[in-house]
C-alpha cells in the first residue's frame, strides 16, 4: 500500500525522536514517502497531489490545521468544488489517517484516537491490517471543508488574536486562549445587541445573534483535558448542529460557559440550540465579521453559507 505522510514539523507535541520511532513502524507495512510542510496551505497542495498520484492513503501528522489541509486538498479539484460525494465514492480518492501532534486534537479525540503518537501509531497499524475504516460527514463554509467546527464573530475574533500573537512568537497554550478570550470579549463594540442574522434549511431568519459556533461533531474544543461541548448532540455521521448566543452580557455568558462543561450543553432564553442541519446561512447586518473554520482565521465575510457533506471522508483507525 502506497501512503504519504504529511508532517507538519511544528507540530507543537511530536519531537524529532518520536516521529523516527513512528516513521520506522509505518515503513514496515507501508510504501512511504514523508513530506514535511512548509507553508500555510501545503499540506492541501500535498494531498491534492497524492490523490492524482493514486496514493492509497494519507498520513497526518500534526494538529488540526494539518488533517483539515489534507481534507481540502482531497475534496477539491483544481477548479474549485468537487461535488459531495456520496456512499461508496471512495473508489479515486485516498484514505485518511491521523497522529495527534498538536495542541488541541480535537477531530482524534472525537474520533477516539490515542493523544500520545506511539499509541496512535499501533492504532492505525491494527486498522491497516484488519482492514479498518470508518467513514465520516464534514462540514463545508462556502468553498472550504472542515472537520469539527466552524465560527462567526467572537470566537473567530479570538482566534483571530491568538494567530497574531503566535506570529509574534508566543507558543499556542490554554491559557493564552484563555487570556485571549477574555480580552477580546470586553472589546466587543456592542455586547447587548448582537448582528448576526441565521437562517437555518430554509427556515425562518433568527436574527440578533452575536455569535455563532457550528459544529460537525461533539465536543467542540477542550480546555486541556476538560472537553466543552456547545452543541452536546452533535455526530459525524448526522448534519451540523449550532449554537448562538443574543447578546454577550456578562452573566448569562459565563452561565453558558459553565453549561459547557457539562453533557446537556448551554440552555436559557439567551441561547439558540439546532441540531442536525443540511445548510446555515449566517448574515452579518452590518459590518463583516471575522470567520474561522478548525480554529484556523479565514479573514472577514458579510455573508457564509455552511453545508452538510455526509461521507466525505474515509478514515482509518
Amino acid at each position: 500500500m502506497r501512503a504519504l505522510v504529511v508532517l507538519n514539523p511544528n507540530a507543537t507535541t511530536t519531537s524529532v525522536r518520536t516521529r523516527d520511532v513512528l516513521l520506522a513502524a509505518l515503513s514496515n507495512d507501508l510504501d512511504l514517502e514523508v513530506a514535511e510542510t512548509t507553508h500555510r496551505g501545503h499540506a492541501t497542495e500535498l494531498s491534492r497531489r497524492a490523490r492524482a498520484d493514486g496514493v492509497d492513503l494519507i498520513v497526518s501528522v500534526g494538529g488540526d490545521g494539518t488533517i483539515n489541509e489534507v481534507a481540502n486538498g482531497l475534496l477539491a479539484d483544481d477548479d474549485g468544488d468537487r461535488p459531495a460525494p456520496g456512499p461508496g465514492g471512495f473508489a479515486d480518492r485516498p484514505d485518511v489517517a491521523i497522529i495527534p501532534g498538536g495542541s488541541t486534537n480535537v477531530l482524534a479525540r472525537n474520533l477516539g484516537i490515542p493523544e500520545s503518537p506511539v499509541e496512535a501509531t499501533g492504532l492505525l497499524l491494527d486498522a491497516l491490517r484488519s482492514g479498518r475504516r470508518q467513514s465520516i460527514g464534514l462540514g463545508r463554509l462556502d468553498d472550504r471543508y472542515f472537520t469539527f467546527a466552524a465560527g462567526f464573530g467572537l470566537d473567530a475574533d479570538v482566534i483571530r488574536s491568538v494567530e497574531a500573537e503566535r506570529a509574534r512568537g508566543r507558543t499556542s497554550t490554554v491559557p493564552l486562549y484563555v487570556r485571549t478570550a477574555i480580552k477580546r470579549f470586553f472589546a466587543q463594540p456592542d455586547r447587548a445587541h448582537g448582528t448576526i442574522e441565521l437562517v437555518a434549511d430554509g427556515g425562518h431568519p433568527v436574527p440578533g445573534l452575536s455569535v455563532v459556533i457550528i459544529t460537525n461533531c461533539t465536543p467542540w474544543t477542550y480546555l486541556g483535558a476538560r472537553p466543552l461541548r456547545p452543541t452536546p448532540y452533535a455526530d459525524l455521521n448526522a448534519g451540523l448542529d449550532v449554537f448562538g448566543l443574543t447578546g454577550l452580557r456578562l452573566g448569562p455568558t459565563l452561565m453558558r460557559l459553565g453549561q459547557m462543561v457539562t453533557r446537556r450543553g448551554p440552555r436559557g432564553r439567551n441561547v439558540v440550540s439546532l441540531h442536525d442541519r443540511k445548510q446555515v446561512v449566517l448574515r452579518a447586518t452590518a459590518d463583516p465579521l471575522p470567520v474561522q473554520v478548525d480554529g484556523d482565521y479565514i479573514g472577514e465575510r458579510a455573508e457564509i453559507v455552511l453545508t452538510s457533506v455526509p461521507n466525505a471522508l474515509r478514515v482509518a483507525y
